[in-house]
């Protein structure tokens, strides 16, 4: 493929994505925060509320009659929590993704919550802005994370350093590095670890969005992880990239 096709095939790409609407459920047990939060999406681009839960086992039930692309997630909440009701639309409608949307950004509301699938985790001090980024990272195979989180996940990355498991490390991690990926493959693994989208990655090697696309695809397969979080864990657990703070000199 040319370069001048890779470039056009990239900005069609992300036309195509600038017109696409994310379908989003929401779940929260507070009325008056339920409602506050379907009406903030309402108002922003590219965001259409489709529905809207008070507990986990409603959106359990609205997912599978709606098929949404996101439930914006509440943890504490009535009959069914928003930990079970993320592990049960994984398992049972794997094509949507969860967005956790809490007050509670500790370590046993967050952690809990990611080994259950959710691929996105704000707290509820999050502005509208920060809100659809998640969404769209998520959608488009990102971890949709806030910047607090991120480094509650890096610390705790540099704090298991040297130990054989960092707490959610037994997710889906590969016991070794001897996973045959080959050399574009491992290039892509440390521009995804290094936060790299799929179109900058695609900028950084010269190659269309789709290929890096196959090469993430193909990767994950060698290496038995299910998403771009746990790829960047098992990237820094065999030392293709390091930790700030322990960068060879």
């Amino acid at each position: 493929m040319s370069a001048d096709e890779s470039a056009r095939e990239s900005a069609n790409e992300s036309a195509h994505e600038g017109d696409r609407v994310v379908r989003v459920v929401v779940a929260d047990d507070q009325a008056v925060v339920r409602e506050g939060i379907v009406m903030l999406l309402g108002l922003l681009p590219g965001v259409e509320v489709v529905g809207a839960a008070r507990d986990g086992e409603e959106a359990v039930a609205l997912t599978a009659e709606l098929a949404p692309d996101v439930v914006l997630m509440d943890l504490r909440m009535p009959r069914c929590d928003g930990v079970e009701a993320t592990r049960r639309i994984r398992e049972r409608h794997p094509g949507t993704e969860i967005v956790v949307l809490t007050t509670y950004g500790d370590d046993d509301s967050l952690f809990p919550a990611l080994r259950a699938g959710a691929r996105g985790y704000l707290t509820k001090d999050a502005g509208g802005e920060e809100i659809v980024r998640a969404l769209r990272d998520v959608t488009d195979g990102r971890a949709g994370l806030s910047p607090a989180v991120q480094r509650r996940l890096l610390d705790q990355l540099v704090e298991g350093a040297g130990r054989q498991e960092s707490p959610v490390a037994a997710e889906g991690a590969a016991a070794s590095s001897g996973d045959g990926l080959t050399e574009r493959e491992t290039e892509v693994l440390v521009l995804v670890a290094d936060g790299l989208s799929n179109q900058e990655i695609a900028g950084r090697l010269r190659i269309s969005t789709a290929t890096v696309k196959t090469h993430i695809n193909n990767l994950f397969a060698k290496t038995g992880v299910r998403d771009r979080a746990q790829a960047v864990r098992y990237a820094y657990q065999h030392g293709l990239v390091r930790a700030p703070g322990r960068r060879v000199t």
